[in-house]
């Protein structure tokens, strides 16, 4: 016989004389499941709302990432323990139905809302007539005060420690906040229960209530004994040694690693590693902690969602200890930087100079430019640096120290450097995307002197030729297995005096900065910031363009289209020279400016060496469009290396309470920028060139 309850609370079920009822209430439905155990001769069930399995028993465990569903483990919990109670996957429930055999969701949710525990007395089970803890030795000769007085520490302590873990534990088998309601009900007819009082007068009032501690008491316990069949039910995870890890370093054998002190089995990830399989094979059977000390993208959310899949148990407790390979800071000797720069990574060291310092000069000054690290900056004795440079077949190698550089004619020309992630802060508004969240800064503009590259590929014998090739350039910066950052570009280009790629030895009069290549770097003019490599270790012709993961697997545009499953980075060419931009210096985002007149500062560039011939400046959001002012060098057709800095001086219209400032160039062919994100959106975040949109307010 079942008593209705109100729609969200659970249903009592008396089928028992003697019942205990913990009601955990929640935003429950109509469906149920049971959860039990039987230890210690009680048998306990927890019915569980919006269940597909209905009333079939089973062991299972709220929360956690492993379930036991009828005896067998499943990967997903059976019963999700969410706030708001959040539904289970849908391949998770197909999962729980094909191993338990149950019928499909009636009302397509899985997910737990209400719960309660009914103790049943084992004997009415036909369970081994051993006492059970709500009825053991209740009192057999003795009066009601003897009880009382004999038992009232016991209970006591009991209640401490036994009700006290018991009730918590019921409380965590739901996440949101539960209500805690506790009846005892005794009664001739098992089938008609009837709410016990504390009020209770007369002869049985000191009998009602300590039916009512028992009831506390048996409860406790049995939750304790629910709480400990529970845990043993958990499988404990495999432990294995660090030389059972370190035999299980190559594909045939599979591929495992450690961190910290769990252990993974990748062997599935090693062909699909973004970084390359050449890379995560060097972790192989070992710790991934000095590989990962020097990747700082790895330290993110969905990097340890990723690897925590593939789990398989964790070192011995006598291994646990830290790994005897050398995990030393790879970035201890990295140089001081500028306060005012704006950090993204500190290891590898990514930063750009604020808005508001960015445009103040033509020039930007050395300590605020912005940075680019890849790796670890390398600390290179001047007096021993050698740069080599590989000759034709039949030609002559050379080995060059400063000294020699400096005997080659000198250049000096003025190049803006732009990372291809200049402004991925905005696309990753629009939709995710992986990379540094750079805002409007990766982006200055400096004065380089150095040898023209041109010269220093003649002196080896290098020439044009009719067939395809391309001069790769290795830096001093490297990784744990000595592999250097490279990047390549076209023999054409290298070649012609005309583009002035240098390789460069002063920026804006002083010798590099360490940050910025010390000794020697190569500078593209006109060219993505990437394949202008620093700490230049050496150069070569090749037929190919450079094999270095940044040149094959990174810096690479894509359609709107391709995810992370579809990306086939052979399918695209590297990006060299970028496409035109601007952007808004000041105001700034969200700034407050007084009414009256409005200053609006900015830069604009094209790669290739393509002119700003405009820049068009909206305070409406591009209702209506005004001309800008534009700063700085006069730019030469076809060799325009450096930016234009603009500005725009208007009045408000009276009564302007805010401004949507939108900003766009255009260059000497007529490219023009994107007016939003979207049709230029890739996975990557690379080459975001869309209109600049700053919102500010007016002060009246």
């Amino acid at each position: 016989m079942r008593r209705s309850s109100p729609p969200g609370e659970s249903r009592l079920d008396a089928k028992a004389s003697s019942e205990s009822t913990l009601r955990l209430s929640g935003r429950g439905g109509a469906g149920r499941e049971r959860l039990s155990a039987q230890p210690l001769g009680v048998l306990i069930t927890l019915h569980c709302s919006e269940h597909p399995e209905g009333p079939t028993p089973c062991l299972a465990r709220a929360e956690g990432k492993t379930a036991v569903w009828r005896g067998r483990k499943v990967k997903q919990p059976v019963l999700s323990a969410s706030r708001g109670g959040a539904r289970p996957a849908l391949a998770s429930r197909r999962r729980a139905q094909q191993l338990g055999g149950g019928p499909p969701p009636a009302n397509g949710q899985g997910t737990s809302r209400g719960a309660r525990v009914v103790l049943y007395s084992a004997r009415r089970h036909g369970a081994d007539p051993a006492p059970s803890p709500i009825t053991a030795g209740h009192g057999e000769g003795k009066t009601a005060p003897q009880r009382s007085l004999s038992r009232v520490s016991i209970m006591l302590l009991l209640l401490r420690r036994v009700v006290a873990p018991g009730l918590r534990q019921a409380c965590r088998l739901k996440s949101t906040p539960a209500r805690l309601c506790v009846r005892a009900c005794c009664t001739n007819d098992p089938l008609q229960p009837r709410r016990s009082s504390f009020t209770s007068s007369g002869g049985d009032s000191s009998t009602r209530r300590w039916r009512v501690v028992g009831t506390l008491l048996g409860l406790g316990a049995a939750l304790a004994c629910h709480d400990q069949q529970c845990r043993a039910s958990q499988e404990s995870p495999r432990r294995y040694t660090r030389e059972e890890v370190k035999s299980h370093s190559s594909p045939e054998t599979g591929v495992w690693v450690t961190l910290g002190c769990e252990v993974f089995d990748i062997t599935e990830f090693v062909d699909i590693h973004p970084g390359g399989a050449s890379k995560l094979m060097l972790a192989a059977g070992g710790p991934l902690e000095p590989f990962w000390a020097l990747y700082a993208v790895h330290n993110q959310p969905h990097v340890r969602e990723m690897l925590a899949e593939y789990k398989i148990g964790e070192l011995s407790p006598e291994d646990k200890a830290p790994s005897t390979l050398k995990t030393s800071d790879p970035y201890v000797d990295d140089p001081t930087r500028h306060s005012a720069l704006k950090v993204n990574t500190q290891r590898p060291f990514n930063a750009e100079p604020p808005p508001e310092l960015l445009t103040e000069s033509y020039i930007t000054p050395n300590p605020i430019f912005f940075t680019r690290n890849h790796l670890p900056v390398p600390n290179v004795d001047p007096d021993t640096y050698r740069l080599h440079v590989a000759g034709p077949p039949g030609g002559q190698a050379l080995c060059l120290s400063l000294d020699d550089l400096y005997q080659f004619p000198r250049h000096e020309v003025t190049v803006t450097l732009q990372c291809a992630g200049n402004r991925r802060s905005e696309m990753s508004q629009f939709k995710e995307v992986r990379g540094l969240e750079w805002s409007l800064g990766a982006i200055s503009t400096a004065r380089w002197a150095g040898a023209r590259l041109c010269d220093v590929l003649a002196q080896a014998g290098h020439q044009l030729c009719e067939t395809e090739a391309h001069v790769c350039f290795e830096g001093l910066d490297s990784d744990p297995t000595g592999t250097p950052y490279g990047a390549s570009i076209p023999l054409a280009r290298a070649m012609d005096p005309e583009a002035e790629v240098l390789l460069a030895y002063e920026m804006n009069g002083q010798p590099l900065p360490r940050d910025h290549g010390f000794p020697v770097r190569v500078v593209v003019p006109g060219v993505v910031g990437a394949r202008h490599v620093k700490w230049l270790g050496k150069v070569s012709v090749e037929p190919e363009e450079s094999f270095s993961h940044w040149q094959r697997r990174d810096y690479k545009g894509f359609s709107p289209s391709v995810d992370w499953d579809t990306v086939d980075f052979d399918s695209a060419p590297s990006i060299q020279e970028l496409p035109v931009q601007s952007a808004i210096t000041q105001p700034k985002e969200g700034e407050t400016i007084e009414a009256g007149e409005v200053t609006v500062r900015g830069y604009a560039w094209s790669g290739g060496g393509r002119a700003v011939v405009r820049v068009d400046v909206s305070l409406d959001g591009g209702l209506t469009w005004q001309v800008a002012e534009l700063e700085g060098e006069e730019q030469r057709a076809r060799k325009a290396w450096a930016w234009r800095l603009w500005h725009l001086q208007v009045p408000l219209p009276a009564g302007k309470k805010e401004l949507n400032i939108v900003c766009k160039a255009v260059d000497d062919s007529y490219n023009v920028q994107p007016d939003t994100v979207a049709p230029i959106w890739n996975l990557r975040g690379v080459l975001n060139n869309a209109w600049h949109r700053v919102h500010v307010h007016v002060t009246p």
